[in-house]
């Protein structure tokens, strides 16, 4: 089967109670067989960025995914569960739980964070059961204060359970870098924060958007749609000069319209970029400016190097700075006039937001009280 289909089990608008069974074409259906259950549902595979139920929008996104031609989002929600399952699913919930035994269970913020993946669960409840009705009281990016109940899930405890961690591993990583992205974004102003391509593997999409959910904006997707050359490129055409002009003639080539952008490590290097663009025709849009952000020994920054680069290319093209940028740091060189600041930050070291999902409340905001989680 072709997978050109994409999200089409989109979720409704927030903040209603629903039932998220999605009728899909009979052409596109196959079957699996859920843990633990006896009867066969359909589902099909599709891949990030296309809605093919005319009932479902991206509109009901309060921040929608960024797009990529190839990310099948569905298949990597059925790996994390097939994962999690290995080839018995989950003995325990077997063991101990009525499969028809019909609960609530309650999210609970155990710290303060930009909350993140709301959307992204629902397909999870979804994929491991259709008749899962979900109710939010928070949208993807609002903030979330410790000890706040901010939805709930309604229906087989079997099946919340079993869907449980997966949910609860990509909400608390996509909100642990939500609150990262919010806070240095809001210090960067009037500049944009963006991250890199230095996400997890696989995850890279769910990383970017909640970059997107936490206030920040998206670098290239990958190698695909922008064209970036870095040092390693320069290196190897001989140059800045030679990269620039192998890249245009590229571009002219093979009929590509894509943004470009050039590495700079020196004030020379940004001065060779622009006697290249006032002498030739060229489709570059943006200049990096790598390393030009100085670490002092008492923890401060000289932006000394990073303003006077900014100075030079005096608004004709973008300008990026990179490197030596930390929630420390970002507001100085926010102020350098340059028009985005990139941090890999964002996305490698991310420190999770503490979530939980508890069916009994009373004793896990117990608990909490008494290890200070809540």
């Amino acid at each position: 089967m072709a997978l050109t289909h994409k999200l089409g089990f989109l979720p409704q608008p927030f903040h209603s109670t629903r039932n998220l069974t999605t009728n899909f074409p009979p052409s596109l259906r196959f079957s699996i067989k859920l843990q633990g259950q006896p009867k066969l549902r359909s589902v099909v595979k599709m891949s990030a960025t296309e809605v093919t139920n005319p009932k479902i929008s991206y509109d009901s996104f309060t921040v929608k995914p960024p797009l990529h031609p190839t990310y099948d989002l569905k298949g990597i929600i059925k790996l994390a569960l097939a994962e999690d399952a290995g080839d018995r699913g989950d003995v325990t919930c077997l063991a101990t739980i009525p499969f028809d035994m019909e609960v609530e269970a309650y999210f609970l913020a155990k710290e303060d964070g930009v909350i993140a993946g709301i959307a992204l669960a629902e397909m999870i409840f979804n994929e491991v059961d259709p008749s899962l009705k979900v109710e939010w009281s928070k949208n993807d990016g609002d903030f979330v204060h410790k000890g706040l109940q901010f939805g709930k899930v309604h229906g087989r405890a079997h099946n919340i359970v079993v869907a449980e961690r997966v949910v609860l591993n990509f909400m608390q990583r996509m909100s642990g870098i939500a609150t990262l992205t919010k806070a240095m974004a809001s210090a960067a102003s009037p500049a944009y924060i963006l991250e890199t391509r230095k996400t997890a593997p696989c995850l890279r999409l769910l990383d970017k958007w909640a970059v997107l959910i936490g206030g920040g904006r998206n670098h290239r997707m990958g190698l695909f749609d922008m064209v970036m050359i870095k040092d390693n490129h320069i290196s190897t055409a001989g140059g800045v000069t030679n990269a620039l002009k192998a890249v245009d003639l590229y571009l002219e080539q093979n009929s590509l319209q894509l943004e470009v952008e050039v590495e700079t490590r020196t004030l020379e290097e940004v001065e060779e970029v622009l006697r290249y663009a006032s002498q030739t025709k060229t489709s570059l849009t943006r200049i990096m400016l790598d390393n030009m952000v100085v670490p002092l020994p008492n923890g401060d920054v000289d932006i000394s190097m990073l303003k006077e680069a900014v100075r030079l290319v005096n608004g004709r093209f973008e300008t990026e700075a990179s490197g030596n940028v930390t929630i420390d740091t970002v507001h100085k060189i926010g102020q350098s006039g340059v028009t985005y600041i990139s941090s890999g930050s964002l996305t490698h070291s991310v420190k999770a937001l503490d979530i939980s999902l508890k069916i009994d409340t009373e004793l896990a905001l117990e608990v909490g009280r008494r290890t200070g989680r809540a």
